[in-house]
């Protein structure tokens, strides 16, 4: 009963403003990320941009918790609009904190792996860009929706695979050498599977929206 009184009333589209703006912040934390990761001079300058995106990235998530308590009716369930914002809110945090990690331990070099999983993640912050693009119409864009969010799972797979293997050969490089390379390596390595982990909690969220109002 309430989501057909719901489908009478109005929306509060601003909603969907800020989901795009959140979005648009997480690519450009990705782009900033894969810049990060191809490491060179300007690597520090990148992890800055990446805590300086995901900071304007929180004061959008405030504000979309904001509305929530000052919207009568909503575009779908309350729940669901905190879940997705804080669940794309973790995704930047996490880029923050592998950008931090890159600073802190003074990290020059990069591993090949390192900068594939860049671009994955990359590949899944527009995808999911996307997305929220067509929350606006649930019913009618439900079958595209599924199908980004199948990309985003497949992506986060391929990411995973990347993480395995360059820890193996994180390994190989250095089990005759300097431990404390390893085990800064594959901390970067976890900071990155995370990030991927987080974009993967997004899909799943969107999908089960999709799900409650099909």
């Amino acid at each position: 009963m309430f989501r057909w009184f719901q489908a009478l009333m109005p929306h509060e589209d601003r909603f969907f403003r800020l989901y795009d703006q959140h979005a648009r912040l997480l690519v450009e934390g990705a782009g900033a990320l894969c810049e990060l990761l191809q490491s060179g001079q300007g690597a520090s300058e990148a992890a800055r941009r990446v805590m300086a995106l995901e900071i304007q990235a929180d004061a959008v998530a405030r504000d979309v918790l904001l509305l929530v308590r000052r919207t009568f009716i909503t575009p779908f369930d309350r729940g669901d609009i905190k879940d997705l914002i804080n669940t794309l809110d973790d995704t930047i945090d996490q880029m923050q904190k592998t950008a931090k990690a890159v600073l802190l331990f003074e990290v020059e070099t990069l591993e090949p792996e390192m900068t594939e999983m860049g671009a994955r993640i990359l590949q899944a912050a527009k995808l999911t860009l996307d997305a929220v693009g067509l929350l606006g119409g649930l019913r009618d864009n439900a079958a595209r929706l599924n199908a980004i969010t199948e990309e985003i799972i497949r992506l986060e797979d391929d990411a995973d695979t990347l993480n395995d293997n360059g820890i193996k050969n994180l390994f190989q490089k250095h089990r005759d050498g300097n431990a404390m390379n390893y085990i800064i390596g594959v901390e970067i390595y976890d900071h990155l599977e995370k990030v991927m982990d987080r974009f993967e909690d997004v899909a799943n969220r969107i999908s089960g929206i999709v799900i409650e109002h099909m």
